[in-house]
């Protein structure tokens, strides 16, 4: 006979909550990894999310492509909220486990490396820690070397009737992501036409910009934390941290309201 599904079962607490293995006796550590667990469950979703947005973008589902982008942009605003609850801790609690970390480094998270691939990232260096072969390699050059979700909204907009530039069409999309005039001009029209697809546009505009709060404020956690100090990896960490911050993922929807 099936056991019954219970809460803890359905949900592997046992394992959930026995995943939490501090290196020191320091209360802090606790903390440290039960946030950046989360971060991972985070990105996992995300990366959920954003498959199904390029799916529903790609198929004309304005509507269902603008339910998943908020849900997107909700979990976000969590992500950059839990940093709150980072900066409670201190440099100093922070430097008392800090040694226990070894050479790991949040630089390390392939989740996060595939997250900004699927956005259209496309940086051989973003693979570089990791061994050829390895499954976390292969995820994040998977996602290099197909549609970012900017690809997927450019076929929404071919679907939808506007008028879009070969070039960007049927570009390499294992490319970098370009900033182009003539995608700018079909943008000003979608704008023009204050249409549903006007309205993805500005869903895609907040789910750049939150990200680039998020970039922010994590700089501003990790100069709270170490200073100007080198990374647990031996990462550059805020100075490298603060070259990414104002990057936009999609640039030419920042580019066309210059435009006159």
């Amino acid at each position: 006979m099936e056991e019954p599904v219970t809460y803890p079962g359905y949900l592997r607490l046992d394992q959930l909550l026995s995943a939490q293995q501090p290196r020191s006796s320091e209360h802090d550590e606790m903390l440290f990894i039960v946030i950046h667990q989360i971060y991972e469950l985070w990105f996992m979703q995300s990366l959920h999310e954003l498959g199904k947005l390029q799916t529903e973008l790609e198929s004309g589902g304005t509507s269902h492509a603008a339910r998943t982008l908020r849900r997107t942009l909700a979990i976000m605003k969590i992500m950059v909220a839990q940093l709150d609850v980072l900066e409670t801790m201190t440099p100093g609690q922070f430097t008392r486990f800090r040694d226990g970390l070894g050479t790991s480094s949040g630089f390390e998270s392939a989740q996060f490396r595939e997250l900004e691939a699927v956005l259209g990232r496309r940086d051989p260096m973003m693979v570089a820690s990791y061994a050829e072969g390895s499954a976390e390699r292969e995820r994040i050059s998977a996602a290099m070397s197909r549609p970012s979700v900017f690809d997927s909204f450019v076929r929404y907009l071919a679907g939808q009737g506007y008028d879009i530039p070969a070039d960007i069409a049927h570009r390499d999309v294992a490319a970098p992501l370009r900033a182009s005039d003539a995608m700018q001009q079909v943008l000003k029209k979608v704008y023009e036409d204050d249409s549903d697809a006007a309205a993805v546009c500005e869903l895609l505009v907040d789910l750049d910009e939150g990200l680039q709060e998020w970039r922010y404020r994590h700089v501003k956690m990790v100069e709270r934390t170490i200073g100007a100090r080198h990374g647990t990896g031996g990462s550059p960490g805020a100075t490298y941290l603060a070259g990414t911050v104002g990057k936009p993922t999609f640039p030419d929807l920042w580019a066309m309201r210059s435009l006159g």
